[in-house]
């Protein structure tokens, strides 16, 4: 068969097979008919602001010829930075609850497109609440009556998120999964450590040290409970925003009282229990949230050899303060971990605009969050409705999803640029891979990352965030090639050596 023969095939099968599909209402939507297949020695994924190339599939061959390029980048395997754990978004119940409207044929579509690590984007990290969250479909805890016996996945988690999470691992058994909570048990929670006096509200409040124990015994059972679902937890964070008294659900929990708990409960029932799972301090924003007490709050607890045994790291979103913080954090404990677990869009930032949104959070929460050693990048909700929703009094009611569904038909999807910021760097960075050097040519207008994955294949994400194209030559010491990256564009590469 010639090659247009071959081509008008493959659209023609294509197209017979995508009838199921979810529909896409703005050219970036949930699966869509595969491009015909491009073949060379480096496969590419291309993205431009404007949507004319969407997650389009490219492919260049080696140059024979020597490379005399000027815009010349090299890659230096030999400077090794952070390994890498993946990148994806959470899974809240708002998000399971849309997924679980779909059809079971478009929801596998949706979920195979995104999470397949040979052909869909390979999304490799979820996060998920312990108990209820801000995108819950209800306020709850797994024990909300007193008395730690009473420990008992709740139905939001049976009904919504434990099979959305079985359907995934289906597609990508080797995804990573962290829980993080947004409040402990009502009944654990006092006013502060002075009065002590009960609080009874999912809104602020404080742990009492007299539940401490308890406490840890929940993190533990929810982690076996999850396990016992064939749900393995390989990272947890103790506490989601803890400087925020103000969510719909929240605790406040200073660095002083994170450092008690991890210590003194948390840390030994784990070890105890034989549990593996990574422990995550912090878990909230860059700035603080301006409280002059908790400035670098994870450096204080690495400063306690007894508590800083039982924690990998520290992570971090980006609602406040600056990038460079992780720059300092990492600095001051090379050997502790960084990821970056959180941030929004909405109608506050003109969240569905792919034009401005995409250049800015591939710029400040991508590859910014990777080159200063972030481990892992998670967005926020991975799916929404048109309405910004299922969402709760008190939580956010201005977010978008990394794609949102028309809540009309559970079937329109739209891709925001979370989606492809998470894509382009998961597409060709695998768990596993290493952060690694380049040197050569450089401009204002382009942010890149390089990496090594396990199976010694390289990856390479570059942002072009300016109004022209630009032929770059990419070399791996060995090999090079040569391609123009167009204006206002993402580009993933990969090849091997």
């Amino acid at each position: 068969m010639n090659l247009f023969l071959y081509i008008i095939f493959g659209w023609i099968t294509a197209l017979a097979s995508c009838g199921n599909d979810p529909v896409d209402e703005n050219g970036g939507g949930g699966s869509q008919p595969p491009e015909p297949e491009e073949r060379g020695d480096v496969t590419l994924l291309v993205t431009t602001n404007n949507r004319s190339l969407d997650l389009a599939k490219r492919a260049v061959d080696f140059s024979e010829k020597s490379n005399m390029s000027p815009s010349t980048i090299t890659l230096d395997p030999s400077t090794r930075y952070q390994e890498m754990d993946g990148f994806g978004a959470a899974v809240t119940g708002s998000s399971c609850f849309n997924l679980l409207q779909m059809t079971q044929a478009d929801r596998t579509a949706f979920l195979k497109e995104t999470f397949d690590p040979k052909d869909g984007l390979g999304f490799s990290y979820i996060r998920i609440s312990i108990g209820c969250s801000d995108f819950s479909l209800s306020e709850y805890t797994c024990c909300d009556t007193p008395g730690i016996e009473n420990f008992a996945l709740q139905s939001e988690e049976l009904n919504y998120v434990i099979p959305v999470l079985k359907e995934i691992l289906a597609i990508n058994p080797s995804i990573h999964i962290m829980g993080s909570p947004w409040t402990c048990p009502k009944w654990m929670k006092v006013n502060n450590l002075n009065d002590l006096q009960p609080f009874d509200s999912w809104t602020s409040g404080q742990l009492n040290p007299a539940y401490y124990e308890d406490y840890g015994t929940y993190f533990v059972k929810w982690i076996q409970a999850f396990e016992a679902q064939g749900i393995p937890i390989y990272s947890i964070t103790i506490q989601n925003e803890p400087l925020n008294r103000g969510n719909s659900a929240s605790l406040y929990m200073s660095w002083e009282e994170q450092r008690d708990f991890l210590r003194d409960a948390l840390g030994p029932q784990m070890v105890a229990a034989g549990l593996k799972t990574k422990i995550y301090l912090f878990d909230h924003n860059y700035n603080y949230d301006n409280i002059v007490s908790q400035r670098q709050y994870p450096l204080h607890i690495y400063a306690d050899p007894e508590a800083s045994q039982y924690t990998v790291g520290a992570a971090y979103h980006n609602y406040g303060g600056n990038r460079s913080e992780l720059i300092n954090i990492h600095n001051s404990y090379p050997d502790k971990e960084l990821v970056f677990t959180e941030t929004s869009i909405g109608t506050w930032n003109d969240g569905r605009n792919l034009s401005t949104r995409l250049i800015e959070d591939m710029r400040d929460v991508a590859l910014g969050t990777v080159n200063n050693w972030c481990r892992g990048v998670i967005v926020w909700n991975l799916m929404l409705d048109t309405n910004r929703g299922p969402n709760r009094d008190g939580g956010c009611q201005t977010c978008y999803g990394a794609v949102d569904i028309n809540n009309q038909d559970f079937k329109t999807i739209t891709r925001n640029s979370h989606y492809y910021i998470v894509g382009h760097l998961s597409a060709v960075v695998k768990p596993g891979a290493v952060r690694i050097g380049t040197t050569g040519y450089t401009d204002s207008n382009l942010m890149y990352a390089a990496f090594e994955n396990p199976d010694k294949s390289y990856a390479f994400v570059l942002l072009n965030s300016g109004s022209e194209k630009k032929t770059l030559t990419l070399s791996d010491g060995t090999n090079h090639f040569t391609y123009e990256v167009p204006a206002g564009s993402v580009v993933s590469y990969k090849w091997n050596k």
